[in-house]
């Protein structure tokens, strides 16, 4: 049975599954999310590794992967995520790379047997749509479950402080609803994601928290917009400037993993190792 945050969450992306294939490449602010997160990505795969995308919605990382000679399953939620996900690998011809493409919620992967993945991934913020701390605990121990033994882990989420540094030039509506935001400040829980969806935004301290009891080493914490926190003014100064915003992309690249960045920024990620 889906739980409520399930449900919204379902319903959210539903709505307008298309989005989220745009979202990660239709504007500087929101391709400096999917180029970090390519970066690392790169940085650390094993050569030719088998992949489970979980929470992987239309497959643009599968994609990516799968062009990269990476043989991936695409696993998700919504399941006009995976029918746009289809379409995408057939044009861009990298069917023989993508081995499955799977339905279902990152707190239940019994489709897949214990460490069957050379890598994986949860990209882009399934786990701030999980609840409660329980069901978030279940997906992390899913994740390492299918692992195998020395695998990594690539687990985004979305960031409390980040979202706090934006709302005055992003969402100042939201702090009018007083209880409403004084639980994000408290708890990072918002009901009112997207406008009737669910959305849990975590500390750079709770999400390492999440993986300390778990049989697994820490590897590195990225912040993955950076400083980057208004998609306005970050898009018109890559616009106005473009020779100053190759060298701000130069400058992110070097500062996103200071601790205080991967706090502030948009959306932050863990990367793990599997003992």
């Amino acid at each position: 049975m889906k739980n409520k945050e399930v449900k919204l969450t379902k319903k959210n992306y539903e709505k307008d599954a298309i989005q989220e294939w745009n979202r990660l490449a239709k504007d500087p602010f929101h391709k400096i999310e999917f180029d970090t997160t390519i970066k690392f990505l790169k940085k650390y795969l094993p050569k030719k590794s088998f992949i489970l995308d979980a929470g992987g919605g239309p497959g643009r990382y599968s994609i990516e992967l799968a062009k990269m000679g990476h043989k991936v399953v695409l696993f998700d939620l919504v399941p006009e995520h995976l029918e746009i996900a289809k379409k995408k690998i057939r044009k861009e011809k990298v069917q023989t790379k993508i081995k499955d493409i799977v339905e279902g919620s990152i707190t239940d992967l019994s489709k897949f047997e214990n460490n069957s993945f050379d890598v994986v991934l949860c990209l882009g913020g399934p786990l701030s749509h999980v609840n409660p701390e329980s069901e978030r605990q279940k997906a992390i121990n899913e994740l390492l479950r299918v692992a195998k033994k020395g695998a990594l882990i690539f687990v985004s989420v979305m960031s409390k402080y980040g979202v706090l540094l934006a709302t005055p030039l992003g969402w100042p509506q939201e702090v009018g609803y007083k209880k409403h935001f004084e639980n994000l400040v408290s708890n990072g829980e918002d009901y009112k994601w997207r406008g009737d969806g669910y959305c849990h935004y975590f500390t750079s301290t709770e999400l390492e928290a999440i993986f300390a009891k778990k049989a697994v080493q820490i590897i590195e914490k990225v912040g993955l917009e950076g400083l980057n926190v208004s998609p306005e003014a970050t898009n018109d100064f890559a616009k106005k400037y473009p020779k100053a915003w190759k060298n701000w992309l130069a400058i992110h690249d070097k500062i996103c993993t200071d601790p205080v960045i991967v706090d502030l920024s948009g959306h932050m990620m863990i990367i793990v190792k599997k003992k």
